[in-house]
């Protein structure tokens, strides 16, 4: 695990102002526990709300458009985002993927656009259970990866995350093994010390998402080139994400 592990809470489509408190709880948390990083993604209606409640976590964003501006009804652009107060972005994910249709280049450009409006970026790649069966998933996932990285990031090491999320652990209760855990990571390692050098490659934090609970947090943490998690259902209550966020730091003493 990294030195500073990064625990952030995606709520996805869940969220209304009511939910303000929980945000509150979790800074509160955060404040207890500065050793981890800790951030929320709330929906866009709340990045603003949350971004003034929070005085130690960060806010960011589930997903931006890659124009800046323009006829896009429905899109948020990036520099939109960060003037709600989101600090980073989540891109790439498997629902937005799969739901609509966000190929590899789409994700780049997103990526692309987020850098240049000052975002930091959490970037997601994963496989469906097929692919896994199929013995194919670390060579599919670092594909998809690669094809979804914008070629040069300036300040990579601290403005870029990345986030396997096997598709078939999300929401489902399952997840793969820790040993399996350890070989994506590494191979994603791999890939993003040839993408971007042994400096910048080896310190770019490498998040676990799948499934992930306060009973399994310790267990996921420990793994090899395990920099921290995106965590969904489990966010949603203070009291289950400081879960995970304690088992980041009881690693740390360890």
């Amino acid at each position: 695990m990294a030195e500073r592990p990064y625990i952030v809470g995606n709520w996805k489509m869940n969220g209304t102002r009511a939910m303000l408190s929980e945000a509150r709880a979790i800074d509160r948390g955060a404040q207890r526990l500065m050793k981890v990083e800790v951030a929320l993604a709330p929906p866009f209606t709340l990045i603003h709300p949350v971004h003034r409640e929070a005085e130690q976590i960060a806010v960011g964003a589930q997903d931006c458009s890659a124009a800046p501006d323009g006829a896009h009804t429905g899109d948020i652009s990036a520099t939109m985002a960060a003037d709600a107060g989101a600090k980073f972005v989540i891109l790439g994910h498997s629902e937005r993927r799969q739901d609509h249709g966000e190929s590899d280049a789409t994700v780049r450009a997103k990526a692309e656009a987020a850098f240049a409006a000052g975002l930091k970026v959490i970037l997601c790649c994963g496989e469906t259970e097929e692919t896994r069966d199929a013995g194919k998933a670390e060579a599919f996932v670092t594909r998809q990866l690669e094809a979804s990285l914008p070629e040069t990031v300036d300040g990579a090491a601290e403005r870029l995350s990345v986030a396997y999320e096997p598709i078939w652990a999300i929401g489902t209760g399952r997840t793969p093994t820790v040993e399996d855990v350890a070989a994506m990571h590494n191979a994603i390692r791999a890939l993003l010390v040839k993408l971007y050098g042994e400096e910048a490659g080896n310190e770019i934090r490498i998040l676990y998402g799948g499934s992930v609970k306060p009973e399994n947090a310790g267990e996921l943490l420990a793994a090899d080139n395990v920099g921290g998690a995106l965590v969904g259902g489990a966010s949603l209550t203070a009291e289950s994400f400081l879960g995970i966020v304690n088992a980041a730091a009881e690693l740390l003493e360890r």
